[in-house]
């Protein structure tokens, strides 16, 4: 029985390509007690192979956590399969605002000790005694609330190119980072302000929520769906939007674009930028900000040693790569050195 993927990412853009049919690029999670994450990691690989769903979906003990590209004629049963196992059954799909056939291009379907990378000991809280949901109308009060402090749960390169108007934005690496930094600069607010949380759908949030319950905080509001859910709301309600710039999301797209402004520059000559790319050199792939000037005049590549490299034989290319094991620090995320014009860290305490 398959349980793996047979095609390349090249052969199944072709497919996709060759099929001329619209793909939907949704995004779901869900906490729950899950007693073996291996066999229904198999039992989903399975049903979601026969409908050409691709994507990347984590399995844990805690939850599932899932961004996927559903062929649109086949959503309908998609969904009957998701509402066929209990703990899924109606579970909310944030469906992507701009739409891409491409967003993912392999069926990923992992299994993991945490759906999302927190560093927590889950033991020590209850994860479903979350904080209070809240829509987008009501999301936009708290932002104009003098007693709320709104707080961005995600990472320095997702918040850089789009956040919302009087957030904060801590620059940090993780989300555990951003756990320790909000809790140490706030302890002395924990019963006179409000906590308020977003993230890109709400899974980040969901559990912070429930963390920072636990840690004493007696005012903890999250924004339901995140940004994806917000966008929506707002557009179908005829909402003011108090987002600005891209949201980043984890696929091929890189990002929805919630509003024309462009916050961010390009880290390589500043000019106003919000664009993501992969440094060209595969022994790099360093993520960072590319103007399409920069990236014609610099080959696609995060610096001149990452040229030189991209313009050796690819033989040659895969030579300085043989040996050399990938770790974090490749994919600095804009923070390498070689970029003039990166982000300098600031806007990181909470609180003056």
């Amino acid at each position: 029985m398959q349980l793996y993927n047979t095609l390349s990412a090249k052969e199944r853009e072709a497919l996709i390509e060759q099929a001329g049919k619209d793909r939907l690029t949704i995004s779901f999670y869900k906490y729950a007690h899950i007693g073996n994450p291996g066999l229904l990691r198999n039992h989903l690989f399975i049903h979601w192979d026969e409908l050409d769903v691709l994507g990347r979906i984590y399995v844990a003990h805690e939850g599932v956590n899932a961004q996927l590209s559903v062929p649109a004629e086949n959503f309908n049963r998609f969904k009957a399969h998701l509402d066929s196992i209990s703990f899924l059954e109606g579970v909310r799909l944030n469906i992507a605002i701009e739409q891409d056939n491409k967003s993912f291009l392999k069926l990923k379907v992992k299994v993991r000790r945490k759906i999302v990378a927190d560093g927590l000991d889950d033991g020590s809280f209850d994860v479903t005694d979350k904080g209070i949901h809240v829509d987008a109308e009501q999301f936009n009060q708290l932002l104009e609330d003098p007693d709320a402090i709104v707080v961005d749960m995600r990472n320095h390169y997702e918040s850089e190119i789009g956040h919302f108007r009087t957030a904060i934005t801590p620059d940090v690496d993780t989300f555990r980072d951003s756990l320790d930094l909000i809790e140490a600069q706030l302890r002395d607010h924990k019963e006179d302000k409000k906590l308020v949380m977003y993230c890109t759908g709400g899974i980040r949030c969901e559990k912070a929520s429930a963390y920072y319950r636990h840690k004493g905080f007696r005012q903890v509001y999250q924004l339901e769906g995140g940004i994806i859910e917000y966008t929506r709301q707002v557009r179908e309600k005829q909402l003011e939007n108090k987002f600005l710039g891209k949201n980043f999301v984890f696929d091929q797209r890189r990002s929805e674009r919630i509003s024309d402004d462009v916050i961010a520059s390009c880290h390589q000559c500043g000019k106003p930028c919000d664009t993501h790319t992969n440094c060209a050199n595969e022994g790099c792939h360093l993520l960072f900000i590319q103007c399409p000037e920069c990236a014609e005049n610099m080959n696609h590549c995060c610096s001149e040693a990452c040229m030189e490299v991209v313009a050796l034989p690819y033989e040659e290319q895969k030579k300085l790569r043989k040996g050399r094991v990938k770790s974090n620090l490749i994919f600095k995320k804009g923070r390498s050195e070689v970029l003039k014009f990166k982000k300098s860290p600031e806007n990181t305490a909470v609180l003056e």
